[in-house]
């Protein structure tokens, strides 16, 4: 039950959104036990996002995980999702923040896991 919301304040392509979703979700097995078929992804570009005072290129991810993962799983996911907004927004990684919630209750099909 992952979920990677990107905010950034560049525009994003439908053929990006795609490319970026795919991306995240070969990305999200760094995770021991996600996988792509529980993944949600949302993205929202032209964000009003400024970093370090000003509005160059930047985003600012959220990834919500049921349950919890090592650090050691955390720093993997995140250097693969730098390195996908890097490659295809041409983000620079230090313009890129990365927050992880784990998720103790989670809601799906009308229950909880």
């Amino acid at each position: 039950m992952p979920f990677i919301d990107v905010k950034t304040n560049v525009k994003v392509s439908e053929e990006q959104k795609n490319s970026i979703k795919s991306a995240m979700g070969q990305a999200i097995t760094a995770i021991p036990g996600k996988t792509e078929s529980w993944l949600m992804v949302g993205i929202k570009p032209e964000y009003d996002l400024w970093f370090k005072g000003d509005k160059s290129a930047a985003a600012m991810v959220e990834v919500s995980i049921f349950g919890g993962a090592s650090h050691n799983a955390f720093t993997t996911l995140t250097s693969h999702i730098t390195g996908i907004l890097t490659d295809q927004l041409g983000i620079p990684s230090d313009r890129i923040y990365v927050k992880y919630n784990e998720v103790e209750n989670w809601g799906w099909n009308g229950s909880n896991f």
